[in-house]
């Protein structure tokens, strides 16, 4: 991205989007029992309530009534029917890492297979985006913790802290490219997890290649345990290489949240929040839920003068429901520059 003159006033930036995540599949309702809904009249008012606050993108899980993460599609159907009920404004974006909640006690997280996974692309009504994550790698959500922040928390138990600690993601590119495929075919936004430079070159590879054809809208993972890390160094590492026409947000863990996502607002780009990241207030004497989290986001928004999305602002930068027909129409909307003529466009693409 280019920061020319001025590109820190906020009338040269975008409104802000605000995601709000408040579903939280990691955690247990009885760790946060004011904050984390579990039945679907609840779920759906929590969307109702963050919409309202100032969030316009929710990041969608469900939850059974025994409060585990649900792993059905007929209870995503079900939660997403509510939510268009309800906020029909509101971007919906299904997380696609629903398969690594524990079933049971105890139980190692653990993802689904491909085959599951890409149903994602049924869902009905269907979302706005799928997040989709590019390249297997370590997702060890507990590296950037203190040991202060999951005290009188499920992640107490040895069991479910290793399941976390030792969780992968199993993205190769095989999958990426079906799954990507699917979701385009059924009219729904790839919304790409890049943990660092490595998968974000990896999604520009794949719409070289014309496997993806649509705005590039991608989360910054900084989390650490194998995604990338909350520093300005490497914050700014991603911003140099991403073009201009892509929609970055920023998303980070704990306290780390709302530093990273300062730094988000200051630069013009957008922001995640909620309590599937943090539980915390910044001097943890108390447990923040996702709602404040977003009213502080946009107190400090305000205080930097930079005005929150509204949900048709929010559709229209995210560029919902918009696809290309060829991959230079592709490169050309998201800033990159074109393939060279008649240049190698990646080793696993060959002519038949």
């Amino acid at each position: 991205m280019n920061y020319l003159d001025g590109s820190l006033f906020p009338e040269n930036q975008p409104p802000l989007v605000i995601t709000a995540a408040p579903y939280a599949p990691s955690w247990m309702p009885a760790d946060f029992p004011q904050d984390i809904p579990v039945t679907i009249a609840e779920q759906v008012q929590k969307a109702v309530d963050c919409y309202h606050a100032g969030a316009t993108v929710l990041h969608l899980h469900v939850r059974e009534l025994d409060g585990k993460g649900s792993k059905r599609l007929s209870k995503f159907n079900e939660l997403i029917a509510g939510v268009r009920a309800a906020v029909p404004e509101m971007v919906i974006q299904v997380g696609g890492s629903i398969s690594f909640a524990p079933e049971t006690e105890g139980a190692a997280a653990k993802w689904l297979s491909d085959d599951t996974r890409h149903m994602l692309a049924e869902l009905d009504p269907k979302p706005d985006q799928v997040t989709v994550t590019i390249n297997t790698s370590q997702m060890n959500i507990l590296e950037q913790f203190d040991i202060r922040d999951i005290q009188g928390t499920s992640m107490e138990d040895p069991v479910v802290f290793n399941a976390y600690k030792e969780m992968t993601v199993p993205a190769q590119p095989g999958w990426a490219e079906e799954h990507i495929r699917r979701l385009s075919a059924a009219g729904i936004q790839s919304a790409f997890q890049c943990y660092n430079i490595n998968s974000f070159e990896s999604v520009e590879r794949l719409m070289r290649r014309g496997i993806y054809k649509g705005p590039l809208v991608m989360n910054w993972v900084a989390i650490g345990g194998g995604m990338d890390v909350p520093s300005v160094h490497h914050l700014a590492n991603m911003v140099r290489a991403v073009p201009d026409g892509a929609m970055l947000t920023v998303e980070s863990s704990m306290r780390n949240v709302l530093p990273v996502n300062m730094m988000g607002i200051a630069l013009g780009l957008h922001v995640r929040c909620g309590i599937e990241d943090n539980l915390w207030n910044q001097a943890r004497t108390a447990k923040m839920g996702t709602v404040e989290q977003i009213e502080q986001l946009v107190r400090i928004a305000q205080e930097f003068g930079r005005p929150i999305a509204t949900a048709q602002q929010a559709r229209e930068l995210l560029k919902i429901g918009v696809f290309y027909d060829t991959i230079e129409e592709t490169l050309q909307a998201n800033g990159f520059a074109p393939n060279p003529p008649g240049g190698h466009q990646g080793f696993l693409r060959k002519a038949a």
